[in-house]
């Protein structure tokens, strides 16, 4: 029977989402910051599972776990994993079905809760502390800028226009046919966006292109009334110039879901400054997509045992 372990199960709950029975497995709660510790605990497994981006998979780790036959990554996309080493050490690895629903829903969730300052509100009612002290920010009639129009995009637009907001959107390639069909209309281009919009939400897909896409300059075009969120990836954004943008009140604030190290260290900025509010990574964690990443990791698993490996990603 192959040894399997299942990584970064923060809420021990994926050995009872699916039925596990054709491997040896064992769940790590804990998040290994440190390869060497990494190694240590899967060295003798043949079959890894990986939660989203949570641990990477560097050329340097395939090297370093000759057992290693399949690994397999919850979603379709993880740059955390470097493909052409697995391929190189003949590592097939495979991937789920993911659910574009919940990270909208989280993206609203932190709109609502900076517009409406609902953490401090709620936070002065607990203690006992003055009953109304922050002035809401209204969503009607103001403007939502969307950088990137896909399936996340195009939902968080959808709620947008269903709260009277004008909705604009940009990315590279994005055409005014598109925009409008995404419920949208296209800005000319991300200053454009910036300048114009009261709400910035971030969706689009980190790469060479977008890693660094809205650093400093960009950061100074916003009006100073305006919010930023990224429920996406935190290198899209330049993370210097967002601390030092919140931390001097350039922008109003920031709704933040990713970051460059996870989990955030203690005593981060980001975990401290008052103008922000920030999730651990919350976007794609519901009951729905959990249990379709481990269903579905148990299908890939099965699969590649009977020889017939499915959702294979290192072609």
């Amino acid at each position: 029977m192959l040894r399997c372990a299942v990584l970064d199960d923060y809420q021990d709950v994926a050995l009872g989402l699916a039925d596990w029975s054709r491997v040896r497995v064992e769940s790590f709660r804990e998040h290994f910051s440190r390869q060497d510790d990494l190694v240590a605990a899967i060295h003798d497994c043949e079959i890894v599972v990986a939660m989203r981006e949570r641990t990477p998979f560097p050329a340097e780790m395939f090297d370093r776990l000759p057992n290693l036959r399949l690994l397999v990554t919850t979603g379709m996309r993880n740059a955390s994993i470097d493909m052409a080493a697995a391929r190189e050490h003949g590592v097939t690895v495979c991937g789920t079905g993911s659910i574009a629903t919940p990270p909208v829903e989280l993206t609203w969730a932190l709109i609502l809760g900076l517009a409406r300052h609902l953490v401090p509100e709620s936070a002065a009612m607990r203690a006992g502390g003055p009953w109304q002290h922050t002035i809401g920010t209204d969503l009607h009639g103001r403007t939502l800028g969307l950088v990137g129009l896909g399936k996340i995009g195009q939902g968080v637009a959808a709620v947008g226009r269903a709260f009277g907001m004008d909705v604009v959107a940009w990315s590279a390639n994005l055409t005014e046919e598109r925009a409008a069909a995404g419920g949208a209309r296209l800005a000319p281009d991300l200053d454009a966006l910036l300048t114009g919009s009261d709400l910035v939400s971030i969706h689009v897909v980190l790469g060479d292109r977008t890693r660094g896409l809205i650093g400093k300059r960009e950061l100074a075009l916003m009006k100073p009334t305006a919010y930023l969120i990224n429920t996406s990836r935190a290198a899209i954004v330049d993370q210097d110039a967002l601390a030092a943008a919140l931390r001097t009140r350039r922008i109003a604030g920031a709704g933040l879901d990713v970051f460059d190290q996870e989990p955030l260290p203690e005593g981060h900025e980001f975990r401290t400054l008052p103008n922000v509010l920030a999730t651990p990574h919350l976007g794609y964690v519901t009951e729905l997509n959990y249990g379709t990443y481990f269903r579905e990791a148990v299908e890939d698993i099965d699969a590649f045992i009977d020889g017939a490996p499915i959702r294979v990603l290192s072609l």
